[in-house]
C-alpha cells in the first residue's frame, strides 16, 4: 500500500485529490524534522518533481530517506536533474550546467550511502539501498562521510531533528542476510508474526498477543465495516483492525499515539499496512471531511470532527465511565450515539459508542451555555439549554474555565 504525502498547497491541493479517489495521504515537509514514519518502514520510496533538494544539507535528506527504506528498498527520482542530458533541460527553465551539477551531487549522496543505481532511462532514475551493512561499514575507510551512526531509537521520529549520519541497519554476520529479518509477501506479510516481535525487539509483546487480535478482529469486523473506504484508526497497537479489512477495498491509515508506552508502528509497516505517529492533543495532517469511519480504541479528540465526513461514523472504545462524558461531547455536536457491548461479550468493562457524525445546518441563536471542568482543566460535561438548540457548534476549546459566546463559535 502506497502513503502519500505533500506540503499544503493551496493551488494544486495534492493531498486533498488524493485523498478524494481513495488513496492514502496526509500533509507533509521535509525540513529540519523526521517524516513521522519508523525506520525500515518502506519498500520503495519515490520522489516526482518534488524539487528537494537532495543534495544540500551534506545530503540530510536522502539520508531520512535511507532510514525510513527497508534493506533493499528502493528510490526512485523523476524529473530534474535527471536525464538532462537528452535536452529535457530546455522544458525546465535551467542551464544543462546546473542540472549536470546536480544530478552529479545527488550520485555522490547515493554512492556514499551505499545506495547501488539500478537504471536510468528517460527521465527516471532507481537506486536500490543493500540489504544490510556489512560491506557498507568496510566503505567508510574510502568515504569519511556521511557516518553510521548508532541511534538511540531509530524509529523515534516525532518531533524529532534529522540527523546527519546513517542510521545502521540492525547487526548481521552473513552479507547474503537481510538486516532485521526477511518478510513475507504480500497477502501472507499481513498475517505472518512480524520481525520486530519474534526478535523480542518490542518488550511485552509476544506472537501470541498478535494471534488473540487477529481472532477478535476477524470474527467481528469484516462484515460491519467492509463499506467504509477511507477508514482511521487512532491508537492501531498492532495493526489488527487494517489486518482484518485487508482483503476489502478499504484504506486504512494506522495511527500510533507520539507517547505511547509501547512503539508498534514497526510492526505495522512490517505487516505490509501503513501509519503514522500522532499527538492527539494537536490536528492530523489532513484535509477536512477525510474519513468515512474512525476507529478509537482509547483516545478521543475534538478534531474528529473536523476530519470525519458528514454521515461518517466514529467508534470509541473504553469503559463506561468515559464513554457517558464523550457522549454528552457528541449528543452537543449533534451526532447520533450509542453505547453498547464489546464484541467479546457483555461481560466485558470495556464497551462500544457507535457515533454518526449528521448531516446538518442550523439558525444561530442567542443563549447560555452551562458547563463543569474538572480540576485538571479538561473538559467534564456540557449541555445547551432549550434557546440553544439549533447553535451549530463549530469550534470548542478549552482555556482558564471561562466561556464567552460569539456567534456561532463557542471558546472556553
Amino acid at each position: 500500500m502506497t502513503m502519500s504525502f505533500a506540503p499544503r498547497d493551496t493551488h494544486a491541493a495534492q493531498v486533498q485529490f488524493a485523498l478524494e479517489r481513495g488513496v492514502p495521504a496526509m500533509i507533509g515537509v521535509m525540513a529540519s524534522k523526521r517524516l513521522p514514519y519508523p525506520a525500515r518502514a518502506f519498500d520503495m520510496a519515490h520522489c516526482s518533481r518534488c524539487l528537494i533538494p537532495w543534495m544540500n544539507y551534506d545530503g540530510m535528506y536522502l539520508i531520512e530517506v535511507d532510514r525510513v527504506l527497508r534493506p533493499g528498498g528502493y528510490w526512485i527520482l523523476s524529473g530534474p536533474p535527471i536525464n538532462w542530458k537528452k535536452k529535457y533541460w530546455r522544458g525546465w527553465e535551467r542551464t544543462q550546467e546546473d542540472l549536470k551539477q546536480e544530478q552529479d551531487s545527488i550520485e555522490s549522496v547515493a554512492k556514499r550511502l551505499c545506495w547501488k543505481k539500478v537504471i536510468e532511462k528517460n527521465d527516471l532514475a532507481i537506486w536500490q539501498k543493500p540489504i544490510n551493512h556489512v560491506e557498507c561499514i568496510k566503505s567508510r575507510k574510502v568515504y569519511k562521510t556521511p557516518h553510521i551512526c548508532k541511534s538511540d531509537n531509530p524509529d523515534m521520529a516525532w518531533e524529532r531533528d534529522m540527523e546527519s549520519g546513517i542510521t545502521p541497519l540492525p547487526e548481521t554476520s552473513d552479507p547474503n542476510d537481510v538486516a532485521g529479518g526477511a518478510l513475507e509477501k504480500w497477502p501472507e506479510r499481513a498475517f505472518a508474526v512480524p520481525p520486530r516481535i519474534s526478535s523480542g525487539s518490542i518488550p511485552g509483546i509476544k506472537a501470541e498477543k498478535l494471534r488473540e487480535f487477529r481472532l477478535l478482529y476477524n470474527i467481528n469486523y469484516p462484515k460491519t465495516y467492509k463499506n467504509h473506504t477511507h477508514t482511521l484508526t487512532m491508537n492501531a497497537y498492532l495493526g489488527g483492525f487494517a489486518a482484518a479489512l485487508s482483503k476489502y477495498p478499504v484504506r486504512v491509515m494506522n495511527t500510533v499515539p507520539a507517547n505511547s508506552n509501547q512503539d508498534t508502528l514497526g510492526v505495522i509497516y512490517e505487516r505490509g499496512f501503513i501509519g503514522t505517529y500522532q499527538d492527539w492533543c494537536e490536528a492530523f495532517p489532513t484535509y477536512p471531511r477525510t474519513y468515512d469511519l474512525i476507529h478509537a480504541g482509547g483516545v478521543f479528540s475534538i478534531y474528529q470532527d473536523r476530519i470525519l465526513r458528514p454521515e461518517g461514523t466514529v467508534v470509541f472504545k473504553d469503559t463506561v465511565e468515559i464513554l457517558v462524558k464523550i457522549k454528552a461531547i457528541t449528543d452537543g455536536m449533534r451526532w447520533k450515539s450509542q453505547i453498547m457491548d464489546h464484541e467479546s461479550g457483555s461481560f466485558n468493562p470495556e464497551k462500544i459508542l457507535l457515533a454518526v457524525k449528521t448531516y446538518w445546518t442550523g439558525e444561530i441563536k442567542k443563549g447560555k451555555l452551562d458547563y463543569n471542568l474538572l480540576p485538571s482543566g479538561k473538559l467534564d460535561s456540557f449541555f445547551f439549554d432549550q434557546s440553544e438548540e439549533d447553535l451549530n457548534l463549530r469550534s470548542l476549546s478549552v482555556l482558564r474555565g471561562k466561556v464567552s459566546l460569539n456567534r456561532d463559535q463557542v471558546s472556553f
